[in-house]
């Protein structure tokens, strides 16, 4: 019997809708994008995550047969363009980048979305190491000697926080060494360098780029980097956890992310096509020049690694006793 002519002609339209629906929401999502796509960038441009987006976007837009347009949305700590990502339509077309600011907030404020539940992290796009550094007359060398005053004269030490990694990062060091160092308050790297410099304070980690130059001129010398392998741009340098700290790691990096919910399909176009765009050479080199080595890691690699790091963050906070603000 043929069943759609002993059907009821009423019914014949919605046994039709029933039996293309699942070609419609192929099309529909293999259509991605289907109108500009916004990067939401929460800083101010010039920096790090901005290159990176504007980078990708000139990549991505030809791709996509698409506009890619960047927008600033810069203010408190990050959180006001991460919020926007994070309330707006899981469909791939709102995406945004940030720095390890994005999980060291889950430690310092009471924030009004939850990154891991949120928002879902695409790839981790690079990583920058923080470098732990000295006046050039300040007595330890390296690592070991460094955790041994530290240990033998407890709050001797003194290094630099200016909030975020910066901060963490020496807490987390102390931490793990066993030795209780001071932290000194200062509004950002550029006024803590002097002193520094001086030897008014006695250590502190910072960005490759942040403190390269000084470096190389002689006016700083390095003691390790926080990174888990040797950075290329000092490839002398230990790293801290091989130099007398093992397990020690402290980078910042940068990552995309969307809001939670993106349709599987789209979220793997997404990420396949952001990782070939920073694979491709000239992206290399001029990340490079920044300090910063591509990663370009799939998207489990990605909420794993943004897990962990919110996990890390949060524990330091805790341990020193750092309340939400």
């Amino acid at each position: 019997m043929n069943l759609t002519a002993a059907m009821p002609i009423a019914r014949r339209p919605a046994l039709a809708a029933a039996l293309l629906a699942p070609l419609g929401r192929a099309r529909a999502q293999s259509a991605f994008p289907d109108h500009p796509v916004r990067i939401v960038v929460p800083v101010t441009p010039g920096g790090a995550i901005d290159i990176t987006a504007r980078l990708l976007g000139e990549r991505l837009s030809p791709k996509w047969k698409q506009p890619v347009v960047i927008e600033n949305r810069p203010g408190a700590n990050n959180i006001i363009g991460t919020e926007a990502v994070a309330r707006a339509a899981a469909d791939g077309h709102t995406l945004g980048v940030s720095a390890v600011t994005h999980a060291i907030n889950v430690a310092l404020y009471k924030l009004p979305f939850d990154p891991l539940r949120d928002l879902v992290t695409i790839t981790l796009a690079y990583t920058v190491p923080l470098i732990l550094v000295a006046a050039p007359d300040f007595g330890p060398n390296n690592v070991g000697e460094l955790i041994a005053l530290a240990k033998s004269e407890p709050e001797r030490v003194t290094f630099a926080g200016t909030g975020g990694a910066v901060h963490l990062a020496g807490e987390m060091f102390g931490l793990q060494a066993g030795a209780k160092l001071t932290h000194v308050p200062y509004r950002g790297s550029t006024a803590a360098h002097p002193d520094l410099m001086s030897g008014r304070v006695d250590i502190m980690f910072d960005t490759l780029p942040a403190v390269l130059g000084y470096i190389r001129d002689g006016k700083l010398k390095a003691l390790g980097t926080g990174s888990a392998k040797r950075t290329p741009v000092l490839p002398d340098l230990p790293t801290i956890s091989e130099a007398g700290l093992p397990g020690y790691e402290a980078t910042s990096w940068g990552v995309f992310f969307g809001p939670s919910g993106i349709p599987e399909p789209v979220l793997q176009q997404i990420n396949t096509d952001m990782v070939a765009a920073l694979q491709e050479p000239s992206v290399k080199e001029k990340m490079a020049a920044l300090g910063a080595e591509i990663v370009g890691s799939d998207v489990a690699t990605a909420q794993a690694f943004m897990k962990s790091e919110v996990a890390k963050w949060s524990e330091v906070a805790a341990k020193i006793g750092l309340e939400k603000q």
